[in-house]
């Protein structure tokens, strides 16, 4: 249940956002208009697919850990989370 009462502050590449306990880092990205979750080779984007942590399309890097399904991630305070490049984490979907 989101506490409407109580926000939280995480940074999406680069972005200051706010959040309540309880969103997912998916929500909170979806909420800011963005879709882009990571880069494969060629430059194709991957975004938010299924939503339930089935089919890894939502991979970012979350606190420097790379391939973090962010649709099960519940936001932290001073989270931070970036765009991922499969290129350079060495893997490709």
């Amino acid at each position: 249940m989101l506490d409407s009462s109580k926000h939280l502050s995480i940074t999406i590449d680069g972005v200051p956002l706010s959040a309540q306990p309880g969103q997912t880092v998916a929500h909170v990205l979806l909420a800011s208009g963005k879709m882009v979750c990571r880069t494969e080779q060629g430059d194709d984007t991957r975004g938010i697919f299924c939503g339930m942590g089935i089919c890894g399309e939502c991979r970012m890097i979350v606190d420097g850990v790379s391939n973090v399904r962010i649709c099960q991630t519940l936001v932290r305070d001073g989270m931070v989370v970036c765009r991922q490049d499969d290129v350079l984490v060495g893997r490709s979907s």
